[in-house]
């Protein structure tokens, strides 16, 4: 076999080609993958261009420089982390805390065992508990003693109520 200078000559023509050719292509890739990636990081359109172009320009060592500048996390990371936040935030204003004292109480709890704060109310009609500023009871319609309902008129609504242990409705003695 012999040694042939032009055979060597194009074989390593063809290899620089495709070196070339992958060099060329990692180039182009490293930019889209880039753009791409600072897209889903960043929302400034400056910003996308400038990394991008730096991408574009110095190729790897602007990849390098990219990847010491972008931000750690994506845009959705950040939304997901913000209502992940939300959610604590949420949950920890749902505890119930005493007006008083602004200690945990329980949703079923008339009284602060605290301060002795008033926290609830019982209805007339059905002994179920009510908030305090309610004038009508949700489970049952009846209004608080003293409440007229609508169609009511004044003496129907005083009738029945006690006042210094005398009814309303009975005349003096």
């Amino acid at each position: 076999m012999t040694f042939d200078p032009t055979f060597v000559s194009n074989f390593m023509l063809v290899l620089t080609g495709f070196g070339g050719a992958f060099l060329a292509a990692l180039w182009i890739s490293l930019v889209i993958w880039t753009y791409r990636d600072i897209r889903n990081r960043a929302r400034e359109t400056l910003v996308q261009v400038l990394s991008t172009l730096l991408v574009g320009l110095l190729n790897f060592p602007g990849v390098l420089v990219y990847l010491i500048l972008r931000p750690p996390h994506t845009l959705e990371e950040e939304y997901q982390r913000t209502l992940e936040e939300e959610a604590l935030l949420a949950a920890i204003e749902d505890q119930l805390l005493c007006p008083g004292c602004e200690r945990r109480v329980r949703d079923d709890w008339l009284v602060c065992p605290n301060c002795q704060t008033k926290l609830k109310k019982t209805c007339h009609e059905c002994g179920k508990l009510m908030e305090l500023p309610w004038n009508i009871c949700p489970y049952c319609g009846m209004p608080e003693p003293g409440m007229r309902r609508e169609g009511m008129s004044m003496d129907d609504a005083l009738r029945g109520l006690q006042l210094d242990g005398n009814a309303l409705d009975e005349p003096d003695s």
